[in-house]
């Protein structure tokens, strides 16, 4: 597979990057996008989080395969809105106009399609709302969630941690993540976040900074 001469570049200046790259190549030839979307033990019954909805196309997905229960969650207002509208005729597909954090507040977020970030310094932003994971999943009355998966541009760092200090973490049977690398010092931040979810799931596949999915190990 050849390369742009952008990207030659790019890499040569940030050589750090290079890891992902190979394992997007790989990801790839694996042809792993449809495996996003095959899970056992996943049907009606089940419960679903999809962090980070975007259009929805995921949630429907899951909707569509299994017939769970989907809570999607989304912070921008205008994909927040379009997924209201989508869903409305959906009671099995909830969605959730906030994105969940360590604390409650306010996010500032860049209006880049399903590369809108709350980490990336943008000039042009929208506002949109989160709320403590712990505060969430404390009235979340359902004690197992099945699956999830968190596709937020950065906001891992933040909701996985606090995920595990307040000790929910252990309430997800899959976790399904995309680690994001804006920055060098990434790769540090990841590997503490999975030295985390490692006390309670073991990984099932991984792709470096594409995607990984993890099991839960301990109820």
């Amino acid at each position: 597979m050849r390369i742009s001469l952008k990207l030659w570049l790019r890499l040569r200046r940030e050589p750090w990057r290079r890891a992902a790259y190979t394992a997007y190549r790989q990801w790839k030839r694996d042809k792993m996008e449809a495996k996003r979307f095959e899970f056992e033990g996943i049907g009606p019954e089940s419960t679903v989080f999809d962090v980070g909805g975007f259009e929805g196309n995921w949630a429907q997905e899951i909707f569509d395969r299994y017939g769970a229960t989907v809570h999607v969650f989304e912070p921008h207002p205008t994909f927040a809105k379009a997924l209201e509208q989508r869903f409305a005729n959906n009671p099995k597909i909830i969605v959730h106009a906030f994105a969940l954090g360590s604390e409650a507040g306010e996010l500032h977020l860049s209006d880049d399609g399903d590369a809108s970030s709350a980490v990336n310094d943008v000039t042009n932003a929208v506002s949109g709302e989160v709320r403590a994971v712990s505060d969430f999943m404390a009235a979340f009355e359902t004690d197992t969630i099945d699956l999830m998966k968190i596709n937020i541009e950065g906001g891992e760092y933040d909701l996985l941690p606090a995920l595990s200090t307040c000790d929910q973490l252990k309430r997800f049977g899959i976790i399904q993540v995309q680690f994001h690398q804006f920055r060098e010092t990434d790769d540090a931040l990841r590997d503490s976040v999975r030295a985390q979810l490692v006390k309670s799931h073991t990984q099932a596949w991984c792709y470096h900074f594409v995607w990984e999915e993890w099991h839960r190990t301990q109820a």
